[in-house]
């Protein structure tokens, strides 16, 4: 008896929040069959790994996924968590894709001229597939996290949804990217004593000269540029988002305004054991950095409206309101009240289970505009995929719509063969 074959479909998309739906539009446009695979529920992290609070950080218009741009009656305003999901699964409503939830794929490996693509409820193979998986796989936490005392309570940001889920006292927020300064302002509208460990995250405005600084950076075509044409690729690559907030209706984050409404700043954590905790004396250079990015957008937005002459608002001179009287190395964690920590210092993505030639030393994958030098191999959803939009809203769009159309080629060039 012949044993029976895998199924196989032309096209694979392994991830089903809005990248990968993105593409699977496209696809589904041009006629290429394909399928969607969704470990969880689609737009699982959405619905699930984001604190209660959360909101965007770039306002609404965006949103600007394929066929379904920001329909609502706030477009500079910021969309909360359950309105985000909401706006999503408008979206993937709007086109029927071919979706299976629930299925977690745990390999996939060149065979002949395409892929199997192994799962835990069987295989396939497929003639080319598409990484949407997105790079938060694993939650970053330091090696000496596990040689403090048992007794203050550790939570990855990705945990985190209330300041009441953490034990009463004081909580170290450590990490100043977007998640960091957020979950921090949680704390501190909530009354919470709260500390942190600052690190060199970069800050933006939020409005300036009468605009989002957003919108001033769109119009000026800074979020046009690709990362071929960047002055500065590396930077680019492995620079912190800019930290600011949409909550509120958007507000500027700079942390010298909450230290002197009581927040504890440090340095960078630097290592630690029982209740002790060790930074680097990089405090005040890290606010001055912070500071210095800040000053460098409201500079560029300045040449924009000069050279273009817009009529705009005036802005005061930027001043420090504070700055450290010194340098905190080292603290008792008992003794300053701290009973929790949240680590808010990233991810890893893994890719362990992808076995094929286009990732780097360091484990990263190597594309141009998501396409790998393996045939019929493509990621979506990353940062700086082509520009700074890419994974995010503003180009998943664009992004989808070029990976697509190389896809589409390759799968007709495959059909007339």
């Amino acid at each position: 008896m012949t044993p029976a074959r895998d199924p196989h479909v032309p096209v694979i998309i392994i991830g089903g929040g809005q990248a990968g739906l993105s593409v699977s539009w496209y696809l589904c446009a041009a006629g290429i069959e394909h399928l969607v695979l969704e470990r969880a529920k689609r737009f699982e992290s959405w619905r699930h790994n984001r604190w209660d609070s959360f909101c965007l950080v770039t306002p609404n218009w965006q949103c600007r996924l394929p066929g379904w741009p920001y329909r609502g009656g706030d477009p500079d305003g910021f969309m909360l968590k359950d309105e985000i999901v909401d706006y999503l699964d408008g979206f993937a409503d709007s086109f029927d894709p071919p979706l299976r939830e629930g299925v977690e794929v745990t390999r996939v490996a060149r065979l002949d001229d395409g892929y199997v693509v192994e799962t835990r409820t069987g295989r396939f193979t497929a003639g080319q597939v598409v990484i949407a998986t997105g790079g938060y796989d694993t939650p970053i936490e330091p090696a000496f996290a596990r040689d403090l005392d048992p007794a203050i309570v550790q939570m990855h940001s990705r945990d985190y949804r209330r300041p009441s889920q953490l034990p009463d006292g004081g909580t170290l927020i450590v990490g100043t990217g977007q998640s960091g300064v957020q979950l921090m302002d949680d704390f501190h509208l909530a009354g919470r004593p709260v500390h942190l460990a600052v690190g060199p995250a970069p800050r933006s405005p939020r409005r300036y000269r009468g605009r989002d600084a957003t919108d001033w950076l769109h119009e000026a075509g800074h979020y046009a540029v690709t990362i071929d044409r960047h002055p500065d690729p590396q930077k680019a690559l492995s620079q912190t988002n800019h930290y600011m907030s949409g909550r509120d209706g958007g507000k500027e984050i700079d942390l010298r305004r909450y230290a002197l409404e009581g927040v504890k700043l440090y340095g960078s954590v630097s290592g630690g054991a029982g209740t002790r905790l060790e930074f680097l004396p990089d405090l005040e250079k890290n606010l001055d950095d912070a500071d210095r990015s800040y000053m460098g957008i409201r500079t560029q937005i300045d040449a924009y409206i000069a050279a273009s002459g817009i009529d705009a608002l005036e802005e005061p001179p930027f001043e420090k309101l504070w700055r450290p009287a010194r340098e905190t190395t080292e603290i008792d964690m008992a003794a300053e009240g701290i009973t929790s920590i949240l680590w808010a210092i990233g991810f890893r993505p893994d890719y362990s289970w992808i076995e094929a030639p286009c990732f780097d030393e360091r484990g990263k994958p190597m594309f141009h505009r998501g396409v790998t030098e393996v045939p019929g191999l493509y990621f979506i959803g990353l940062g700086w995929l082509n520009t700074w939009g890419s994974g995010r809203f503003l180009a998943i769009d664009e992004d989808s719509r070029y990976l697509a159309a190389r896809i589409t080629d390759r799968a007709r060039a495959g059909l007339a063969a």
